[in-house]
């Protein structure tokens, strides 16, 4: 079932860039929630997530990150230091205090680096699938990195072929977590789509997810941490590589549980009652 969404917020984050933000809620009694989408996806990827936690009290925004979905697409600021100080701009004209700030896969590197250069703006953190990707330790060099993640040539496929697609490799999600990942590309008026991040973009965010280092941080982190990983069999050699990076993480995050879901990547689209569950139970009753 489609999810009802309520009316887009934009916040001027820097010079000229403008965040869309969904508002699921922006008031409760509960901690405020922040959440952060991973690279070439959306807002509406929490979908699910976000009305289950508004519902349970607290207030909550997802919001499409500089060169995605609905927001501004400069052609600088895709670095690490950039994209941490939109969320801290954001963060500041939402007028909260020290929310929880969860993030998806290179969303999740980003949460991270925000926790650990700013403590005081997290008072929890949440990494779903991400936050642990050092992918200097997983390939020789940038080349070959570069060679094996660059964006597959999406733009031109026609919608409804597109939909097909992630409807059969994906039969165990929600309607909303399909709608929600076609929401990851315009669709043109001939009824073709072309993703919403451009690929030299892409490319420039893959290099500084290259460059970045999360070991190095974790011991700066001062709030509580939840990682949300995905135990995917598919690939017994990434998740060998994965599951030694979150061990690295559970050794020098100060406090911090992690929970291993069976399923996709996208985990937060997959199973979004599972994920919104988790991390309220984590915040609310205590880590």
């Amino acid at each position: 079932m489609s999810l009802t969404h309520p009316a887009r917020l934009t916040e001027i984050v820097d010079d000229g860039v403008m965040l869309s933000v969904i508002p699921w809620s922006l008031e409760g009694p509960l901690a405020p929630v922040v959440l952060v989408h991973g690279l070439a996806s959306n807002a509406r990827l929490w979908d699910g997530v976000g009305a289950d936690l508004a519902g349970r009290g607290h207030p909550v925004v997802a919001i499409d990150q500089r060169g995605h979905g609905l927001s501004s697409k400069p052609d600088i600021g895709y670095d690490f230091g950039s994209i941490t100080r939109d969320l801290e701009r954001l963060i500041a004209g939402l007028g909260w205090t020290a929310p929880i700030v969860a993030g998806q896969s290179w969303g999740g590197n980003v949460v991270l680096d925000l926790a650990a250069h700013h403590p005081d703006l997290v008072s929890g953190l949440v990494l779903v699938d991400g936050g642990t990707i050092e992918l200097s330790a997983r390939f020789a060099d940038w080349p070959t990195c570069e060679a094996a993640l660059a964006p597959p040539p999406l733009t031109g496929t026609p919608a409804e072929q597109m939909r097909t697609w992630l409807e059969g490799n994906h039969p165990d999600w929600p309607e909303a977590g399909i709608d929600a990942t076609m929401a990851n590309m315009e669709v043109l008026g001939d009824g073709t789509v072309r993703p919403w991040l451009s690929r030299p973009h892409h490319m420039q965010i893959l290099r500084h997810l290259w460059d970045h280092r999360p070991r190095t941080l974790y011991e700066m982190v001062r709030s509580p941490a939840l990682l949300l990983m995905a135990a995917d069999a598919s690939n017994q050699r990434w998740m060998a590589g994965k599951r030694d990076e979150v061990a690295g993480a559970m050794n020098a995050l100060p406090h911090a549980r992690v929970h291993w879901i069976d399923g996709d990547h996208d985990l937060h689209a997959q199973h979004p009652g599972e994920v919104a569950e988790l991390i309220h139970s984590y915040f609310t009753d205590g880590p």
